[in-house]
């Protein structure tokens, strides 16, 4: 009876394996992507390319895990959820409350260290945004005329 039990839950994990979620990985630069409405300063760019992107865009770096279910599930999951809270690769999509209300909300997450999450940061620790780089970010979204309601202090 345990031998069949055991082959069961192998031949489970197996057909789980079959079952791989669709990437997030699309061609190139979109119009509606953010670098479209704004000029963004070469340094703010690179933190969101390097930082934010994986969850925020149309475009993740996958690592070699993904390919392991459930965990490829989980980060699909995950990234449905994030790009569903704030797409790079879509902003051009918002209206301009809500444009200026997702850059009010990139200053302050940036600068108050809730984003990019901890579980993030875990397996990617040059992924953990700077204080340097939480002011650039938030002297660019100052510099469009959006008003950050409560700045945070330093990390």
């Amino acid at each position: 009876m345990v031998k069949k039990i055991l082959i069961g839950l192998l031949l489970l994990v197996v057909v789980m394996q079959l079952l791989q979620p669709t990437r997030n990985i699309s061609e190139g630069i979109t119009e509606n992507d953010i670098t479209k409405v704004y000029a963004i300063p070469s340094a703010v760019l690179q933190v969101f390319e390097q930082k934010c992107y994986d969850c925020h865009s149309n475009n993740t770096r996958y690592p070699w895990y993904v390919h392991v279910q459930p965990v490829g599930w989980w980060m699909a999951s995950h990234i449905k959820d994030a790009k569903d809270e704030l797409n790079f690769s879509e902003f051009k999509t918002y209206n301009e409350k809500r444009a200026n209300h997702k850059l009010e909300e990139i200053a302050e997450v940036t600068s108050d260290g809730s984003m990019p999450l901890e579980s993030y940061v875990w397996l990617h620790a040059d992924a953990k945004i700077t204080t340097d780089e939480a002011r650039a970010i938030q002297d660019w979204v100052k510099s469009l005329g959006v008003v950050i309601k409560e700045e945070p202090g330093p990390q």
